[in-house]
């Protein structure tokens, strides 16, 4: 059976490759600070030695529009392109090839359906940078196969927070249940409190530390039921107008395990939203 060697979480921020590559006066002032962060957290994957990678993520509305919205779906390909011509633009992104595990994407999409999940699926999937930023951070030889899967969190009718932990869990006992034996680390992308266009966008910090306080403590800590006792689809606008995000974080705490206290935890407060990192090993820590 495969194994999960470690359950990962993070933030995706599309600023970061530009920030880490820049050099000279075009060097933002935190670029030194969130490298070295993100060097440690990079070394949580490492050092799980997996052989592939269970990436979830969020569309921005790039393939996935209001013409056809699946709360939840998976890649299902050989490889995956990257990234989308505006994050090129905007973001400086690479463009990218990634290679694609379809075994395990169709065992988990053959056991999520008898699981009581109606997941969607795509065979010309093409992926954006909730995925690709966490590639780029964690593993940017980019040489492991991946099994891309995508939440809506952005088009209403959202499924609930209960739902993303719920499917965490299932994620995490399809994975094991795979009858291969292969290392795999799960990795969820999101954000916390998050504001888009609004006047809030700018700052110091995130537009809510308290919520973000709150967020950090619920996931290092595993508590899963304190969080979902809290937090609410009509909860989330208020941290931020587009906050609905964390909810891609509490699947994340469900595939970690109710009670799971991280093992590792790090955060960084750059001008808009907070970052923040976290890694659990299921097995224990790597010698």
């Amino acid at each position: 059976m495969a194994t999960v060697v470690a359950v990962i979480a993070s933030t995706h921020h599309p600023f970061y490759y530009r920030a880490s590559t820049a050099t000279g006066a075009d060097r933002p002032p935190f670029a030194d600070e969130w490298v070295a962060k993100i060097e440690a957290f990079r070394e949580t994957l490492t050092k799980a030695r997996p052989d592939i990678l269970v990436m979830v993520g969020s569309d921005h509305f790039h393939q996935l529009w209001l013409d056809n919205m699946p709360q939840f779906l998976v890649g299902k390909a050989p490889f995956f392109d990257a990234n989308w011509h505006n994050e090129e633009r905007e973001f400086g992104l690479p463009r990218m090839t990634l290679p694609g595990e379809e075994k395990l994407a169709a065992h988990i999409l053959r056991n999520g359906l008898d699981a009581d999940f109606d997941l969607a699926f795509s065979n010309e999937l093409r992926i954006d940078h909730s995925i690709t930023c966490p590639i780029i951070t964690l593993r940017p030889e980019a040489d492991l196969p991946i099994v891309p899967i995508y939440t809506n969190i952005f088009a209403p009718p959202l499924p609930r927070p209960k739902r993303f932990v719920e499917l965490g869990r299932t994620i995490r006992k399809l994975v094991e249940s795979w009858p291969e034996d292969k290392r795999v680390a799960i990795i969820g992308t999101g954000h916390l409190s998050l504001e888009l266009g609004g006047p809030r966008q700018f700052g110091e910090h995130g537009p809510d530390p308290a919520f973000d306080r709150k967020a950090v403590e619920w996931i290092a800590s595993g508590d899963v039921e304190g969080c979902l006792a809290e937090v609410t689809l009509d909860s989330l606008h208020l941290p931020g107008n587009a906050t609905h995000g964390f909810m891609d974080f509490m699947l994340m705490m469900g595939v970690a395990g109710d009670g799971a206290k991280a093992d590792h935890v790090d955060s960084l407060d750059l001008f808009h939203t907070m970052e923040a990192y976290f890694t659990w090993y299921p097995s224990g820590v790597p010698a």
